[in-house]
């Protein structure tokens, strides 16, 4: 049972990232699906989230409007489209599953490795 989560690299602001989230061992069709980030010095924080149908996502105040999360349950992948890049974005960001859309950490079970997003001004 792994996740593994891809796509991170150095964007300038106000670029466009997408990072994946894949499974291998387990199908995420009945997983919620968590992004989580976690900037040096700061403790991780969710950035979005989304329910295993697809139908009910969640963005903190800060993503919103710039962020897009998605699955392809076909593909047993989810996406966070991230667009308009601040160098606040600059984090390792995670990938979760779990069964409820919660930003509550406690509430995954199964973790990414994280990839690094770097965003420079």
């Amino acid at each position: 049972v792994q996740l593994q989560a891809s796509g991170g690299g150095l964007v300038q602001a106000g670029g466009s990232l997408r990072l994946s989230c894949a499974a291998s061992g387990f199908t995420l069709d009945y997983y919620a699906i968590g992004w989580f980030r976690q900037a040096p010095g700061k403790e991780r924080e969710g950035v979005s989230c989304i329910s295993s149908s697809g139908g009910s996502t969640y963005y903190a105040d800060s993503v919103k409007g710039r962020f897009t999360i998605s699955r392809d349950n076909a593909k047993n992948t989810v996406y966070l489209q991230m667009n308009s890049l601040k160098p606040e974005d600059t984090a390792v960001y995670y990938c979760a599953a779990g069964s409820v859309v919660t930003t509550l950490i406690d509430e995954y079970d199964y973790w990414g490795q994280g990839t690094l997003v770097t965003v420079s001004s």
